[in-house]
This record gives structure tokens, sequence and C-alpha cells, in this order.
């Protein structure tokens, strides 16, 4: 459980610390933390890991509350198992094929569609938000 904190919450508490005075100086910043769908979907018993990942939505949240008088938008994205990462090249076909077909979309999310959200939360197209957490799993959780 440690471990997981230490690499979910606290390399974000140090990151966002580091950035935060040229991001005050400039009164603008864009924050993405990146989460997991198990926090609204816990379909695997990964305790540690969906723990921090809950407690980084909730830093996320506190912090877009705090941040936003100096311009700065902090956001989460949270996806499922991407298909296919160095973390998920064991995972058998028919691990992937089931989650393709409860999807709307019927495929899994690629690292690059991942990224493609990232970069909307970057964009000015998202000037207006802050503190959301959008989960990118192919309509696998509705939220």
């Amino acid at each position: 459980m440690q471990q997981q904190l230490e690499g979910a919450l606290k390399a974000c508490l140090n990151t966002t610390q580091a950035a935060l005075p040229d991001m005050k100086h400039y009164r603008f910043g864009r924050i993405v933390n990146i989460g997991t769908n198990l926090v609204q979907n816990p379909v695997v018993p990964y305790h540690d890991y969906t723990s921090a990942k809950a407690a980084l939505l909730a830093f996320t949240r506190t912090s877009a509350h705090e941040l936003g008088q100096y311009g700065i938008n902090i956001n989460m994205l949270s996806g499922g198992l991407l298909q296919t990462t160095d973390a998920s090249k064991a995972t058998p076909m028919e691990v992937f094929e089931l989650i393709a077909s409860s999807t709307p979309l019927r495929k899994v999310t690629t690292p690059e569609e991942f990224a493609d959200a990232i970069l909307l939360f970057l964009s000015p197209f998202s000037r207006a938000v802050t503190g959301q957490n959008l989960i990118v799993d192919g309509g696998l959780v509705k939220s």
C-alpha cells in the first residue's frame, strides 16, 4: 500500500510542487493526473493500486479548488486496460476480447487514443474544465 501511495500520490505532489512557482507566476497551468477506471469499476482486487488512485482523484479535486485562482486547471484521466503496453503485454487475448465486447465502441482503448484525451485537457478547448475525472476506456465504465 505504501509503495502505491508513494508512486501515485507522493509523485504527483512532488511534481505539482515543483511546477507551481512558474504556473503561479504566469497565472496559467495545466496538470493532468493519470488514474484508473478501477476506482469506479473495481473488477480486480488491486486494493493498493486502486486505493492510491482514489486518493489521487481526491488530490486532483481538492487541488483544482485551491489552484483555480491562479489560472491552473488540474484534471485526471482514468483509463482501463490499454492495448498494448508493457503492463498489458502478458494479458491473454481473451481478456482483451471480453473488454472489447463490453464497450459500446467494441474495442479496447489504445495508448494513442488515451494520449489524445490528455491533449484535450492540455488544449484551450478545456479551459473551463477543472477538477474532473474523464474515464477513457471506450465507454466500459459510465460515470
